[in-house]
């Protein structure tokens, strides 16, 4: 297994190196720099005083100066300097990390646990009813756009109902700690959690569904039947473990890839995470954040490739890592 890990990482090496080259490429080729920017906050657009910014920060250099120049500082783990919030990057990334972490964690842990038991009630009682609702509820939740159940959820349990906060992380000045800091926590993280949640918990719905149905059709489960073993235990010993293999890599690729669906989640309800960082960082054309945000979005998914294929071994002791 350590063997496993170490050679995964090494391929990861020119993987990220590509990412980073690709990404540098096409944020120097859009229009505007971070100076534009300030020169545009600060009232004052002179060449000269452009010139002046563009040489403090390094910007007047070469293409390919800059580039080398970003390759060697990340070996030196130096993510480089936020132009526009005037601090280094590793800094602005890791106060935004715990809240992005905890949103992609609780989202993807609701979303599977939910969708694993509706597609499994849908499978064990398919052409029912039952089937039927589940099926519709699983298809409205995935076909819904994300951010309008953000905005029709604050609309209803922030506004109307006052139940819930309508954005943040935490309640400013209130300066909870202990327990009382966790529930108001848990009451901010709510609504963007189910909002980004309910998109992936319809396709897992939908997939646990078919796969439970695949799986009944096999011999050893007509072997189990024929043991004379019970409906629940057959469908939760032996059919779920089995059928679970596709929601796990599908929920996978969605961690890999579920900071590009935060952003609009963490836009619309102003949570303090790195969707919303890279928003911001968009429009200030804050290159050096972008690209630091890129390098740890794709150690993200390589991070959780690993992690998919050791959790295999243990759903299914006949796949082997090699």
């Amino acid at each position: 297994m350590t063997k496993y890990i170490i050679r995964r990482l090494l391929q990861a090496i020119p993987a990220i190196l590509g990412i980073i080259t690709i990404n540098f490429i096409i944020l120097n080729l859009a229009p505007g720099d971070a100076v534009d920017v300030l020169a545009g906050e600060a009232g004052t657009a002179t060449p000269e005083y452009l010139a002046q910014l563009r040489h403090l920060y390094g910007l007047d250099q070469p293409l390919y100066v800059q580039y080398f120049k970003y390759i060697w500082n990340l070996i030196n783990f130096d993510l480089g300097f936020s132009y526009r919030n005037q601090m280094p990057v590793i800094d602005l990334i890791m106060q935004r990390v715990p809240a992005t972490l905890l949103l992609m964690v609780s989202c993807i842990t609701l979303a599977v646990i939910l969708g694993s038991l509706l597609g499994a009630i849908a499978a064990r009682y398919s052409g029912t009813v039952i089937d039927y609702f589940t099926t519709f509820i699983a298809l409205l939740c995935y076909s819904i756009p994300v951010f309008w159940i953000g905005l029709i959820m604050i609309i209803i349990f922030s506004i109307n109902l006052g139940w819930l906060p309508s954005g943040g992380m935490v309640t400013l000045g209130a300066g909870y700690t202990g327990l009382a800091w966790v529930w108001d926590v848990l009451k901010h993280l709510i609504m963007p959690c189910t909002s980004l949640a309910l998109l992936f918990m319809g396709i897992y719905t939908r997939l646990m569904r078919a796969s439970m149905l695949e799986v009944y059709d096999l011999d050893f489960v007509r072997t189990a039947y024929a043991k004379g073993l019970s409906d629940g235990r057959i469908a939760t010993r032996h059919v779920m473990r089995n059928a679970f293999l596709p929601v796990v890599t599908m929920a996978g690729i969605h961690t890999a890839g579920i900071l590009g669906g935060a952003v609009v989640v963490e836009v619309v309800f102003n949570w303090p995470g790195l969707g919303r960082l890279a928003f911001d960082a968009v429009f200030a054309r804050d290159f050096n954040l972008l690209l630091s945000i890129s390098v740890l979005s794709s150690i993200l998914v390589i991070a959780v490739n690993i992690t998919i294929d050791i959790i295999y071994t243990f759903l299914d002791p006949r796949i082997e890592v090699r």
